[in-house]
């Protein structure tokens, strides 16, 4: 049967990892193939409107978003097809999210796909990992934008930083930092708080310590299942543990009467995709914010995965769901020992508000001084650059870049961060995680603070505030500029800058432009 390349599929070794061998050709996985998006050119009239303030249309409901961008039945039969003649057995599909999973071998999936998968040994543990393109039959060329999970190696990293308590008397609590940063009145009623975890987990034990010390009823916490993965505490502070329950400590705060849902998956390509899209399209618990705090340098996703995800990322603002992402804590370079600058994703991501780092002085819950976060080689740094995968938006057409040297040129793509708050360490997050009190900082900690502002502007205007972006860029002066330090490549100035966006938030102000 004639077959063609899926363009963007081309998957390559990952720095530091090795081959090892064939994989176990009778190891059973599943494979999540993405199809395309039915009335592509409505829809891209649709997003289209969505960046321009004066023509924003209304929200879709997810009822309405599924009636007219659902997978048509044609396209998923011919995958049914093709799977049936390779001998792979059909799990699940979602015709909203336009998904379909596949279960099958290693042997199976070789042939399929016309593949090698290899046995990938990667800081001394082994995972199923592939070199080259995938190939698919010819009459799925137009149907099939995307094979995801084929390898399971980690692609994404947490972007937090913990130190014992004891270390530091410079934490905030968030209900301080919501006070600095005059966040309006509101505790998030009616709101739901989505959050996406690669890992880990949160004991119901630290919830209870910490709200009883923050003297509020803890919020409502629900767990999601995607890809069999679950709420599973690990015991360590410093691994996905101290992820989650910032997280859900940070959120919880900010507006305590809004459901906080944790959608926790694999984190693996297919996984970090399965969870955002089944956060975007759930008709249960109907997110009106994602906050993701977990993302890895674009340089490590194939661009069918940015692609399909970005899609993903535009459905949400489609429904009017704002999407809050860490920018990153490795400065410019993207990830730890990389020189090069890149940004990472999914802040990347034009349908995201990218959240960068602050260091922040306050006294008297008043904001003193505030500079970009970079605590230096292995301290950490606001993540923030040019993308090398996304196009510029028309609300950043205009804007300059400075460079560390002092020298500046035109923003010529995607500019990252959007916007910034609390994240050094040294002007850190209180937390208890594991039974252990900490100051955590890091992006991490500046995603669900948003978001949390975001629940709070939710509930009191009635309405999902959605692709929040435009708005913000329309209008900077409700930002904190930041226009001092660096993070690596580039400088802090006024306006927009590729260390701390717009700068730290003024929810007083932020709410009287929405």
């Amino acid at each position: 049967m004639p077959t063609f390349l899926l363009p963007g599929s081309e998957q390559t070794c990952p720095p530091g990892a090795r081959c090892v061998g064939r994989a176990d050709p009778s190891a059973r996985f599943e494979v999540t193939l993405v199809v395309r998006q039915p009335a592509q050119d409505a829809f891209a009239r649709h997003l289209d409107a969505l960046h321009d303030v004066a023509r924003r249309p209304p929200a879709l409901t997810r009822e309405a978003y599924a009636a007219q961008y659902s997978a048509a039945a044609d396209d998923f039969a011919a995958v049914e097809q093709f799977a049936a003649g390779e001998g792979l057995q059909v799990v699940r599909r979602d015709a909203a999210q336009r998904t379909m999973v596949l279960s099958g071998t290693v042997a199976q999936f070789n042939h399929a796909f016309e593949i090698d998968l290899q046995k990938i040994e990667h800081e001394g543990k082994s995972y199923r990992g592939r070199i080259g393109p995938v190939h698919l039959p010819q009459h799925l060329k137009t149907v099939v934008e995307a094979v995801l999970g084929l390898e399971d190696l980690p692609l994404a990293r947490t972007h937090f930083r913990l130190q014992p308590a004891a270390r530091s008397a410079a934490g905030f609590t968030p209900l301080e930092l919501a006070s600095i940063y005059q966040f309006p009145a509101g505790a998030g009623k009616g709101q739901t708080i989505a959050l996406i975890e690669l890992g880990g987990g949160v004991n119901a034990n630290d919830l209870t310590t910490y709200f009883s010390q923050l003297g509020i009823t803890p919020p409502q916490v629900t767990a999601v299942s995607v890809d069999q993965a679950t709420n599973s505490p690990t015991g360590d502070p410093n691994g996905p543990d101290g992820e989650v329950t910032l997280d859900v400590e940070i959120a919880g705060a900010i507006a305590p009467e809004a459901h906080i849902v944790l959608y926790f998956a694999p984190n693996t390509e297919a996984g970090f995709f399965n969870a955002v899209s089944a956060a975007v399209h759930d008709t249960t618990h109907r997110p009106t914010v994602i906050s993701i705090s977990w993302g890895g340098p674009e340089a490590a996703w194939t661009r069918q995965s940015l692609d399909v995800f970005d899609r993903a990322l535009q459905a949400a603002a489609a429904m009017g769901v704002t999407v809050c992402a860490a920018s990153g804590d490795s400065g410019s370079s993207g990830s730890p020992g990389n020189g090069s600058p890149q940004v990472d994703f999914p802040a990347s991501s034009p349908h995201v508000l990218a959240c960068g780092g602050t260091r922040l002085q306050a006294s008297a819950n008043r904001r003193d001084t505030e500079s970009v976060w970079n605590d230096g080689a292995g301290g950490g740094a606001s993540g923030g650059g040019v993308s090398a995968a996304f196009a510029l938006p028309s609300w950043q057409e205009g804007l300059q870049v400075t460079a560390t040297d002092g020298t500046t040129q035109a923003l010529a793509q995607r500019g990252v961060p959007d916007v910034a708050g609390d994240a050094s360490p040294a002007s850190g997050y209180d937390i208890v995680v594991d039974a252990q009190a900490a100051i955590v900082g890091g992006t991490s900690a500046v995603a669900p603070l948003w978001a949390g502002l975001i629940a709070r502007l939710n509930a009191s205007l009635g309405k999902p505030l959605g692709y929040l972006n435009p708005i913000l860029y329309q209008h900077p002066g409700v930002l904190n500029d930041i226009t001092q330090g660096n993070n690596g490549e580039f400088a802090a100035a006024p306006g927009w800058d590729a260390c701390t966006g717009l700068g730290s938030p003024n929810g007083q102000k932020i709410a009287g432009v929405v």
